[in-house]
């Protein structure tokens, strides 16, 4: 029994030893500035492409810098970054009060959306296309499931079955569109899939299916159009079942990007992006990293098909950072 006892304490002692090894190999030269060492990231989908982005560039200006970035859903970052796996978590969600408690710090970083998607060969895309929905009968399909048909929403249509898609793991996007239809994730109906890729490709192979993608998801960056068998089902924020010209601006990324900016956009499903960190960031490789995104970085924010934020909300979230 001693042996097995001393044997956990020795795998303990050597976890905390890699560790705090890893830790202190993160360090800044106090003459050069030069910057050297590993971040870890993971967590939401919606952000990962963005922080793909902005490792990039930072390393290109910091070579001695590796970064390391993985996709799993916000929930899965928020749990590494309170586990100490990782030094940072991808967030797309508000940051609850139970979370701030088991040591969460948050970092508005980018902003984007959640859009409402529909195959693109759907047999009544060009009745969604001029009508939309209702946040209300978004409610009915995805929460209440009064509405199972298009026949239910719009009398000129043929019977036609709603196939609903939504998401089987923890993430910033469920929540933010349940959120929008005053419920949370676990509430939502349809068939669940893992991850933005994966529904984004289940909506697109099934010509009756409807789901939520995150932008970045729904719109090429190169292009700026959207992929092709996937379009996004517009809002009728005012209810007067048309879409209006003002309603009317999902053509393209830009024009998605620009209404969000401008608050047009219903939020929620818009939203800010966040960097979790288990308490404050002391680390002076991964403060440097996050103070570069919030200057340098935003501007890279609208190439790859992300909101910058306003330059006030810059300013508070650099305060943000200990001194």
């Amino acid at each position: 029994m001693k042996k097995n006892v001393f044997s956990l304490l020795a795998i303990f002692v050597f976890i905390c030893f890699v560790a705090c090894q890893s830790n202190s190999d993160n360090k800044k030269d106090a003459q050069t500035g030069e910057l050297s060492g590993t971040i870890s990231i993971s967590g939401a989908f919606a952000l990962y492409p963005m922080t793909v982005k902005w490792a990039e560039e930072f390393k290109k200006i910091n070579p001695k810098v590796n970064i390391d970035i993985s996709a799993g859903g916000a929930g899965k970052g928020m749990t590494d970054a309170l586990a100490g796996m990782v030094d940072l978590a991808m967030f797309s969600r508000e940051v609850t009060k139970e979370e701030i408690e088991k040591g969460a710090w948050y970092i508005a970083v980018a902003k984007d959306a959640v859009l409402p998607t529909i195959n693109s060969q759907s047999p009544v895309f060009d009745l969604i296309k001029k009508h939309g929905l209702t946040r209300q009968q978004f409610i009915d399909i995805f929460i209440t499931g009064k509405i199972t048909d298009w026949q239910q929403v719009f009398k000129e249509a043929t019977k036609t079955k709603i196939n609903i898609y939504t998401r089987s793991d923890a993430c910033g996007a469920a929540a933010m569109w349940a959120q929008y239809l005053g419920k949370e994730q676990e509430d939502l109906l349809g068939t669940g899939v893992f991850g933005d890729p994966g529904i984004a490709d289940a909506v697109k192979n099934d010509k009756n299916g409807m789901g939520f993608n995150n932008v970045i998801y729904v719109y090429d960056i190169n292009t700026r159009k959207k992929y092709d068998n996937l379009e996004v089902i517009p809002i009728d924020i005012n209810d007067n079942g048309t879409i209006d010209a003002d309603e009317n601006f999902y053509l393209t990324l830009d024009d998605v990007m620009q209404n969000i900016k401008s608050n047009k956009y219903p939020s929620p499903p818009a939203r800010d992006l966040y960097f979790i960190h288990k308490g404050e960031v002391t680390d002076p490789l991964v403060k440097d990293f996050i103070k570069w995104i919030l200057t340098e970085g935003q501007k890279y924010v609208q190439e790859a098909g992300y909101v910058e934020l306003p330059d006030e909300q810059i300013k508070t979230e650099i305060s943000k950072l200990p001194q």
